[in-house]
Formats: C-alpha cells, sequence, structure tokens
C-alpha cells in the first residue's frame, strides 16, 4: 500500500489514483483483520488481545503477521520483558480507530431498535461512582438494551482517564475532567464535597479542629499508590504536615478501617453518608470539591450504544441530584 501511494503522490490526479489504489486494496482486506489489529496495538500483548476478540493465541499471531506484511512494518517488537509498538503502529492507532468507528456507525444504522444492539462498552471509573451508579445502570440496561454488556476498568486519575480515551482502551470515563477538550466530549455526572470521617467516639470528636485532625495518621485512597494529595500542599502553605498512616486502592475499604482504628480519612460526602458507624465532620479549612464528568471521545459522538448508556448514567446523577 505504502509503494503504492509514493507512485500515486507522482500523478497530477493524486486524489482519483489513490481512491482507485484503495478500492483495489480494500478488495484484498479482511475488515476483521483491522478489528484484530485494534485490540493488538491496544494490548501489546498477543494474548490479551486473542482474548479480547475471541480467538486463539495461534490465530491471533497470524493475524499480526498478516497486519505486518500489510503495513510494511514490523508494528510490534519485543523488548525487555514486555512488547512495544513501533512508531509506525503508534501512527496507527488515531485512525485505526476511527475507521472502525465510522464503519460501526455504518452498519448500525440509525433504524436499529437500541433493544435490538450489541456491544461491549468499557467505562473507567473508581470504585466510589461505581458503587453509586451500576446497579441501577445495569437493571436499566437490562430492561432498554439487554445486548450491551459493560466492562468496569479501574480508575487511576484524571490523566490516564483521557489517555485511555484518546488512545481508544476505554470507551467512557467517568472522572474529573476539569476545562474543555477539543477531542473529548463529556457530562456532568454529579458534584461533590468532602467530609471528615472518623469512628463513632473517636476522641478527636470533641472539639475538633486543624490541630486534632493533625493528631491522628489519615487513609488516603490513591489508585496509583500515592501517599500526597492536592490536600498536603495546602497543609504545607500553612506551615503544617500530616501523617498518612495507610494508603489504600478503593473507597469501599476505608469505611471498615475507620471503624475498626483511630485512623480519619477525607471521604466524598455520599460514600461517608453509605458507611454506618462514623461521624461526619466538615473539614477545619477549606477544601474544595469536584465535579464529576462522564467523558468519552468525539470519535464516538455516533455511537448509539455508548449514548444510550452515557444517557441512562446522566438520569441517573439527576435522581440522585434530586434525593
Amino acid at each position: 500500500m505504502a509503494r503504492s501511494w509514493r507512485k500515486a503522490k507522482n500523478h497530477s490526479n493524486r486524489f482519483t489514483i489513490w481512491s482507485i489504489i484503495t478500492v483495489m486494496n480494500l478488495r484484498s482486506i479482511d475488515l476483521n483483520l483491522l478489528v484484530i489489529l485494534e485490540a493488538l496495538l491496544d494490548e501489546a500483548h498477543v494474548g490479551r488481545a486473542a482474548d479480547r476478540v475471541g480467538l486463539s493465541q495461534p490465530a491471533a499471531s497470524a493475524a499480526l503477521q498478516r497486519c505486518r506484511h500489510l503495513f510494511d512494518d514490523p508494528l510490534l517488537v519485543r523488548g525487555r520483558g514486555a512488547m512495544h509498538l513501533t512508531p509506525k503502529a503508534q501512527s496507527l492507532r488515531d485512525p485505526l480507530k476511527s475507521a472502525l468507528a465510522a464503519i460501526g456507525q455504518l452498519v448500525d444504522p440509525p433504524n436499529t431498535p437500541i433493544a435490538q444492539i450489541c456491544a461491549t462498552l468499557r467505562i473507567t471509573m473508581a470504585d466510589y461512582p461505581a458503587a453509586l451508579l451500576t446497579t441501577v445502570l445495569q437493571a436499566r440496561l437490562a430492561e432498554t438494551a439487554p445486548g450491551i454488556d459493560l466492562v468496569i476498568q479501574p480508575w487511576q486519575g484524571g490523566r490516564l482517564a483521557r489517555a485511555a480515551l484518546i488512545d481508544g482502551t476505554t470507551d467512557m470515563a467517568l472522572s474529573v475532567f476539569p476545562g474543555d477538550d477539543p477531542d473529548i466530549c463529556r457530562t456532568e455526572i454529579l458534584h461533590e464535597h468532602y467530609v471528615i470521617a472518623l469512628r463513632t467516639g473517636h476522641p478527636a470528636i470533641n472539639g475538633f479542629d486543624i490541630a486534632r485532625w493533625l493528631e491522628w495518621p489519615h487513609i488516603v485512597v490513591s489508585g496509583k499508590g500515592e501517599a500526597r494529595s492536592p490536600l498536603d500542599l495546602q497543609f504545607a502553605e500553612r506551615g503544617l504536615s500530616r501523617r498518612v498512616g495507610m494508603v489504600v486502592p478503593a473507597f469501599g475499604m476505608v469505611p471498615e478501617l475507620l471503624r475498626q482504628s483511630d485512623r480519619i480519612a477525607m471521604l466524598p460526602s455520599r460514600v461517608a453518608e453509605a458507611a454506618p458507624g462514623l461521624v461526619m465532620l466538615p473539614p477545619p479549612i477549606p477544601v474544595a470539591g469536584f465535579t464529576l464528568h462522564l467523558a468519552w471521545h468525539r470519535r464516538r459522538a455516533g455511537d448509539r450504544a455508548l449514548r444510550h448508556v452515557a444517557a441512562l448514567l446522566a438520569a441517573q446523577s439527576i435522581d440522585a441530584a434530586a434525593c
């Protein structure tokens, strides 16, 4: 394909010739091969790519060899302990995803009833919004679109959530997405504020202030295992610091840890409200809340399955706000 294009560039009517060459080449391409290639480039691992598209590992290896011949490039090369994408493979990822998204819209015309659409959507979210939203979402999908399956992927911060939307390793993400982004479509799901949570009878409750807050070890939630957060910058500006006694990857782990110890945590209000046996106090210094967005890449704007799930989640945010 690359060699044919170089010849066509030298012709005065390059667009017409390129169109003809494209049609000729497409006749020899199994579009399923491009679906497998997308998985191979996303996973950078033949076995995981095979599992994702429902193939055996030998079949996925054979598909990789066909793709290497098609694009005249090794695409995946072995490195230290893993396979890595070549520069050519990296350059293929975005146009490949855009092309497959366009094909998906072509074969899933708007007159197909949403109840008959079969699709799998990967949603990146932390355990907190997952616990809040997925039970109702599952029930509403069973009623309206039983052919849509969900894969909930772990959240590891807003930057990585955006990167996963850009490179296509996730379809939607519930995360904080500050500011406008030309590549990302988003809708607000909920606004949250923080509270201080500690066990009933904790010795810090009476006369709680910033000194008593810092007297006890804190629990921090971080999907990446980071002990420091923007809160530590606020403490540093006041010449203060705290002891982080434990870092955990999920909000759902915190309530029981608090009930069984004298540790203290700052939690989203909905997490603390849902946990019995905890006392909630306002932070003794101003702490900004956050807006949680549901976001997807603009190339998926016409994906009816995705938009249906987004609408169901947005409806839940309205219901939650009314409670």
